[in-house]
């Protein structure tokens, strides 16, 4: 099984790297069409700007390939911005579309200092198949609200209850980040490349 970690010309691409090489687990950069469709899964790594990412997207061609991986039941796995670029709209870019795969918008805190950094616990609902009451570490300005509660997986606190992670099908994405939270970020990947 290969995972290919997508490339949108910024990202913590080397911390995704690591840790699957850290679990023994074969990978490689996806920065083509033709190399989103050959991976097994696929992981979109989180970091920068929601606008830069759709742009970097559109520049590549691979939004259709990604959407098409996502329809078609391919294992996703989505980081920080990899969550927040699969909704429709981001108060961050409010001229730039997500990707629409999930309805629903991304919104800036309007309390406390942004961004929040550091480790923050979560709470699971019973939509979700990897991830653990525990702590993870975060670092964003933006939450997601999605439409459809029933996808959520998980809520955090941060002055207002917010969405931690979604879970619908194939698609799983976070709003933390797994790659920088320790031995409980390590059992999230390890779950997620058995499933």
């Amino acid at each position: 099984m290969k995972i290919g970690i997508i490339d949108y010309k910024s990202g913590n691409l080397k911390s995704i790297q690591n840790m699957l090489t850290y679990l023994g687990q074969e990978h490689f950069i996806a920065s083509t069409k033709d190399e989103i469709e050959s991976a097994d899964k696929l992981i979109f790594p989180g970091q920068g700007h929601f606008s830069q990412a759709k742009k970097a997207l559109e520049t590549s061609g691979l939004i259709d390939s990604i959407k098409t991986s996502i329809k078609d039941g391919k294992p996703f796995l989505g980081i920080c911005l990899g969550l927040q670029i699969l909704f429709e709209n981001s108060e961050e870019a409010p001229n730039e579309k997500g990707l629409s795969i999930v309805k629903g918008d991304v919104l800036k805190f309007q309390q406390g200092k942004t961004p929040q950094i550091g480790w923050n616990k979560i709470s699971t609902t019973k939509n979700n198949s990897i991830l653990e009451d525990e702590s993870y570490y975060f670092v964003n300005s933006y939450y997601v609200k999605p439409k459809d509660t029933t996808i959520v997986s998980a809520y955090c606190n941060y002055h207002i209850d917010f969405t931690a992670s979604i879970e619908k099908q194939n698609l799983i994405a976070v709003q933390f980040h797994p790659e920088k939270s320790g031995e409980a970020g390590i059992r999230v990947f390890e779950k997620w490349i058995k499933l």
